[in-house]
């Protein structure tokens, strides 16, 4: 029902910025509201949360550790959300995962426990 596909992930040295992107397809996705967010995995730890944004964009809610850094925004008409990272640390180094859920009314606070659906991931790794 709801495909979703990362791309813009890569090599970057720390304190430089990427831009990841997410495109959603699918017949619900494009009759349907979802919330979206972005979750990342580091190698040998627990996939956790990074950010996430409202069906219309008008709510944003960040974990702690990106504030400031990371932004997120979405793109309604082309179907599509960006995470743009900036001052990149080596601990930011994962695979990052887009993810969509249709419980728009849920505070982003409680998504940020798991959505719906996921994409395959995109590795971002950060040198020192």
């Amino acid at each position: 029902q709801v495909q979703l596909v990362e791309s813009g992930g890569g090599l970057v040295q720390a304190g430089g910025s990427l831009r990841l992107s997410c495109a959603a397809s699918g017949r619900t996705f494009s009759s349907d509201s979802y919330a979206m967010g972005w979750f990342r995995q580091a190698p040998g730890k627990e996939r956790e949360f990074v950010a996430a944004i409202s069906w219309l964009g008008a709510k944003t809610y960040y974990e702690d550790t990106v504030k400031g850094r990371f932004t997120i925004s979405r793109d309604n008409a082309k179907n599509t959300m960006t995470l743009q990272m900036k001052y990149l640390k080596p601990e930011d180094t994962a695979d990052y995962f887009c993810a969509a859920d249709e419980r728009i009314h849920t505070p982003l606070s409680r998504l940020r426990y798991g959505m719906n659906y996921w994409g395959k991931g995109t590795l971002v790794t950060v040198s020192s």
